[in-house]
């Protein structure tokens, strides 16, 4: 019920960033979210009902390839974000365009932020990133950045380049933002020390599509024997691992690192 209420709330604050500081300036966002902006600006369709046809597509093919949870909470959240892109009045709160592309940025990354560490996205190319996250290891981060750049640069062709300069600014600003509430990296290793090894590896192991290493340890205080479990995961499955842990031993101790480079066979399907 908390990640229910926080994406909903996150995606009605990205909705409101949208028409009171972006649209009104003609300042794009990232995504498929940035595409159903312009088309809401050059055609008499809005803005709402654009961003839901376009993910349409992507949260069917969710639905048949990803988790029930992870594609069940963008769901929610790409049809909150939508219809209150409907109902919210496209209104220019500030006439500085760069203070509109500045704080919009902001204010997006922070819903962003806040959706990803409630274990969902906002479709589009989140669920892209999080389909191809699941079959290799992908430089997603160049991926999601080329594709904005190309929202960039049809922005600069439809409407001007200025008005590509300043979304570029509110796609980095959102970027930053997003980085410091969920995570800036793209992998992350996980050690996990528990009493209950079997258990967290079973749901792991079951869950996941990656490999897990166990090493055997010993409390230094209490002298009982404890199970180490190492493995290193996407950022987008995050959330997912947290449960997963919790769930088998809610008194583990995790700790997460930020990895800078994975050298052999990141997922385990891969051979």
């Amino acid at each position: 019920m908390r990640n229910i209420v926080v994406i909903t709330l996150s995606s009605i604050l990205v909705a409101c960033a949208y028409n009171l500081l972006l649209i009104p300036h003609e300042i794009l966002s990232g995504g498929l979210s940035g595409i159903a902006i312009m088309l809401g600006i050059i055609t008499p369709l809005n803005t709402g009902v654009l961003n839901l046809l376009l993910n349409l597509p992507l949260l069917i093919l969710g639905v048949l390839k990803l988790g029930k949870r992870f594609i069940g909470y963008t769901i929610l959240s790409v049809v909150v974000l939508s219809v209150s892109l409907y109902i919210i009045p496209v209104y220019k709160a500030t006439q500085d365009p760069i203070l509109a592309s500045l704080f919009g940025g902001v204010i997006v990354g922070l819903g962003l932020g806040m959706i990803f560490r409630a274990a969902g996205s906002s479709g589009g190319f989140d669920i892209i990133a999080m389909l191809l996250s699941r079959k290799r290891d992908f430089p997603l981060g160049t991926l999601i950045s080329a594709m904005n750049g190309i929202v960039v640069a049809i922005s600069g062709f439809v409407f001007s380049w200025d008005a590509a300069l300043l979304t570029l600014v509110s796609i980095y600003a959102t970027g930053k933002v997003v980085d410091t509430i969920h995570t800036s990296h793209i992998k992350l290793t996980m050690m996990i020390i528990t009493s209950k090894g079997e258990e967290v590896k079973q749901q792991l192991l079951g869950k996941l599509h990656r490999g897990v290493t166990i090493m055997d340890a010993k409390g230094a205080y209490s002298g009982e024997g404890r199970k180490v479990l190492i493995t290193v995961i996407t950022r987008y499955q995050l959330a997912d691992v947290k449960a997963m842990i919790k769930e088998a031993d809610a008194k583990a101790f995790v700790n997460i690192l930020q990895t800078t480079e994975v050298i052999g066979v990141f997922d385990r399907g891969i051979k």
